[in-house]
């Protein structure tokens, strides 16, 4: 089947686009374009071209489906179609509508003229995924729009949309009704008034400024993203195409655009662009399996997180009931996620009416009756089983048949919560991530008995309240939470062994981590690490654990909210102070535990913590609680404040090398074995990775 129709409207032929959703430039495509421009050329009456897409877009760009396979690079390749549109002898005009991305912009700009509908998405949005735009983009934007609009949405990546352009060399006229017809009747003028044949190439970029500017530009984007190289890329090919010839910019555009290819930052950015699309993908529940409507929800709990996961329902127009045991903890409640919105207004995120709009679909409650005909019930309630047990056999008694029942557990067993209810088909667990209304990940676990309409209700659900859903099986602290235990045993190792909390704090943040193991413990609550600790100890006797953590939570150093943890805090701030007073109790613990200090070095504490969660995230695969490698990465990545130029732990063993991985954890090991309170059990590589580093495999192969 083509993927380019060819048609002839009178003297004007018409190639169209169709290759749904986006019509992707794929290999199909590319040849089809070709194909119909080759058509028009050798037909004597055809005077025109128009150059347009079916369906929902222009084009977005490259097709995402031929991403690392051999049709990506077959020829007729995206340049070869843009010299060929240049190479004309018949004006080409592209009819640009609802989408021009990436390629399909490249390809528009290749164009001798350009018409657009109001309000399509113009773009060059490479950057997001660790490259720039290589098929000229980077050359042709800014001879057509503003230089300094062209750099700011090359470095950035956004839409804009295209009536913002009139005026402006990249479109010669914005038709408003019928963009086919005004298309037609714009070739037939350009050719009756002899308008020639144009190209954006020979023009020249006109800002006399241009690098005093890129100067100013180089600071600002190497302070904006310290990490990532492609923005720094983007803006250098962008410079190129105020000096020399058109031809020399494109070479440097070229070159630029292979380094970032060959980079991690890339291969990272490109893991997660996949990664995020592959969650939603589950194997056994296909894609037409029917769902269930979710009209309206509740949340029992108006605590925290209780009222963010509201706060996620009324903004996404869903109606949702909140019910609290006592009436002072629910107006408290609903009082919060007022002042959310309205500190939301006062930033210009949202309107007053908007506010009122959705507060409006918030209602309070302390009766299980208001909640009984909700499509969705999720329970927000203190991580306990006895009082997750209560709430669940009550909701089993009062919720109509074929409501969801939702556990926002982090860490209990969804199991054992759906067997408080004669309907476990219908019990799931949605972990939200704290603060709820703000975090993106949704870790979404599967009980044994979970409907499989069940499941695909709440990952479409997720999509609906902004949510990356991703699917857990049943164990403890399921995936996340299960890693992040091993990561803070080892945090906590190392500060017995010899390191300060900011030492391992600043190696990890330096790595990329958003925010270092402490300092994450005393913004959680180091009593909610207590708390699990102990359930860990009663029902794990023969598992080690540091016990510097129990004794800071014995003092009531429970973190920010106590005014002290592992760092101290000063009344109404964040900062995190080193406290003398900690270095002390480890002095006295290390001696009552027998530890001579050592110096750790960054390389150890970084790859102690990072491996620590690659060995967990292996044996997660291989007992089937995570689907794929890059469900752990999407987590990380979204719930943690795993570094995204990094693309996630898993990611990040694959491009450290799996053999590298498994000797760095026997390093580990005897170094635990000749430690007074050391694990070197916890170092021994899980089968899969073991198995995967013998056959020169990847996680994510």
């Amino acid at each position: 089947m083509t993927q380019a129709h060819y048609a002839t409207h009178g003297d004007v032929a018409v190639i169209t686009m169709d290759n749904p959703p986006v019509n992707g430039l794929g290999h199909g495509l590319r040849r089809g374009i070709l194909e119909g421009l080759r058509a028009a050329l050798a037909d004597d009456a055809i005077r025109a071209v128009v150059l347009t897409g079916a369906g929902k877009a222009f084009s977005g760009g490259a097709d995402i489906r031929e991403f690392n396979t051999p049709a990506a690079f077959a020829q007729p390749s995206l340049h070869t179609v843009i010299d060929a549109i240049e190479a004309s002898t018949k004006p080409v005009v592209a009819a640009v509508h609802s989408v021009a991305m990436g390629g399909g912009l490249e390809l528009a700009l290749s164009c001798h003229f350009r018409v657009a509908a109001p309000g399509a998405q113009i773009a060059l949005p490479e950057v997001n995924l660790g490259l720039l735009p290589g098929a000229g983009g980077t050359q042709r934007l800014p001879r057509v729009i503003p230089f300094e609009l062209a750099l700011n949405m090359i470095v950035g990546g956004f839409p804009v949309k295209s009536e913002k352009f009139k005026g402006t060399k990249l479109f010669d006229e914005i038709v408003e009704g019928d963009l086919m017809a005004g298309a037609l009747a714009f070739a037939r003028k350009a050719v009756a008034e002899n308008r020639g044949l144009p190209l954006v190439r020979n023009l020249k970029v006109d800002y006399p400024h241009a690098q005093g500017y890129l100067q100013a530009a180089r600071g600002a984007v190497r302070a904006a993203y310290p990490n990532l190289p492609a923005p720094m890329n983007c803006l250098e090919a962008v410079a190129a195409s105020t000096r020399g010839t058109f031809d020399e910019g494109l070479a440097r555009e070229r070159q630029l655009f292979i380094e970032l290819m060959e980079g991690p930052e890339s291969r990272a950015l490109r893991h997660i662009f996949f990664g995020e699309r592959a969650a939603a993908k589950i194997p056994d529940v296909p894609a037409d399996t029917p769902v269930r409507e979710i009209k309206s929800a509740a949340v029992i709990g108006a605590g925290t997180m209780g009222g963010g996961i509201a706060m996620n329902f009324a903004n996404a127009g869903i109606p949702v009931t909140v019910l609290e045991a006592k009436q002072e903890a629910l107006d408290r409640g609903i009082a919060t996620i007022r002042k959310n919105y309205e500190n939301t207004a006062k930033k210009g995120r949202i309107t007053a009416d908007d506010v009122a709009r959705r507060m409006g679909l918030i209602t309070p409650t302390m009766s299980y009756d208001d909640i009984r005909n909700a499509d969705i019930v999720i329970e927000a309630v203190f991580e306990d089983m006895d009082v997750k047990e209560a709430v669940f056999r009550k909701l089993d008694e009062v919720m109509k048949p074929g409501a969801i029942l939702a556990s926002n557990t982090s860490t209990l067993d969804v199991d054992k919560i759906a067997s408080f209810t004669r309907r476990p088909q219908d019990v799931i667990g949605t972990h939200f991530f704290s603060p709820a209304n703000v975090m993106r990940l949704l870790e979404i676990v599967r009980g044994a008995k979970t409907g499989k309409d069940v499941l695909a209700t709440t990952m479409k659900l997720s999509a609906k309240i902004r949510k990356l859903g991703v699917v857990s099986g049943v164990c403890d602290g399921f995936i996340g939470n299960r890693m992040i235990n091993q990561y803070s045993r080892q945090a906590g190792y190392m500060i017995e062994e010899g390191a300060t909390p900011q030492q391992v704090d600043r190696a990890i943040e330096k790595f990329g981590f958003a925010m270092g193991p402490f300092r994450m413990a005393d913004l959680a609550g180091n009593d909610v690490g207590w708390y699990i600790r102990k359930r860990h100890y009663a029902e794990h006797p023969e598992m080690k654990f540091p016990k510097f953590a129990d004794k800071i939570c014995e003092l009531g150093r429970f973190g920010q909210k106590t005014g002290a943890g592992y760092y101290k805090y000063e009344p109404g701030k964040r900062n995190a102070i080193p406290d003398p007073l900690v270095e002390e109790m480890l002095v006295k613990h290390r001696a009552e535990q027998g530890i001579t200090p050592r110096k750790l070095t960054d390389d150890e504490i970084v790859h102690r913590l990072m491996f620590a969660l690659v060995n967990e995230g292996a044996k997660i695969l291989e007992e089937g609680i995570a689907m794929r490698a890059s469900d752990i990465d999407m987590i990380y990545l979204t719930g943690y404040g795993f570094p995204r130029f990094r693309g996630g732990p898993m990611l990040y063993a694959d491009m450290f090398g799996l053999y590298n991985v498994v000797n760095r954890l026997n390093d580990f090991a005897a170094q635990a074995a000749k430690t007074p309170n050391g694990d070197a059990d916890c170092w021994k590589p899980a089968p899969l990775l073991a198995k995967l580093a013998a056959e020169g495999k990847s996680f994510n192969g």
